[in-house]
């Protein structure tokens, strides 16, 4: 769906020359759009190929998993609030470096 409505523009202007905004974008939609790893590669690889950075890819590709909807409901169950808000924040924090480290280190 993506690849076809969302402009190739707009992705590039989003994940592309702005890398830390791209990372901080990356990393937030991350969170509402993981569905499974596999349906994310034919996605990021499209993006990819319309300007997303690597930093941005890297991101999307950690909240994604670590923020999936049936994880996130067992650990609030197992872990309670306080430790569940603190692994939210670090899952955000550990996407946002690596996806600047990834841009640095691995510039396009």
């Amino acid at each position: 769906m993506f690849q076809r409505y969302v402009p190739s523009e707009l992705v590039a202007d989003l994940f592309g020359a702005q890398r830390g905004f791209g990372v901080l974008m990356a990393a937030t939609i991350g969170v509402p759009l993981y569905a499974c790893g596999g349906g994310t590669i034919p996605l990021l690889i499209q993006w990819l190929a319309d300007g997303m950075s690597l930093g941005s890819a890297s991101a999307f590709m950690i909240t994604g998993p670590a923020t999936k909807i049936t994880n996130l409901g067992a650990l609030k169950i197992v872990l309670g609030a306080k430790h569940f808000a603190l692994y939210l924040a670090f899952v955000a924090l550990f996407s946002l470096v690596t996806g600047m480290l990834v841009d640095l280190v691995l510039p396009i």
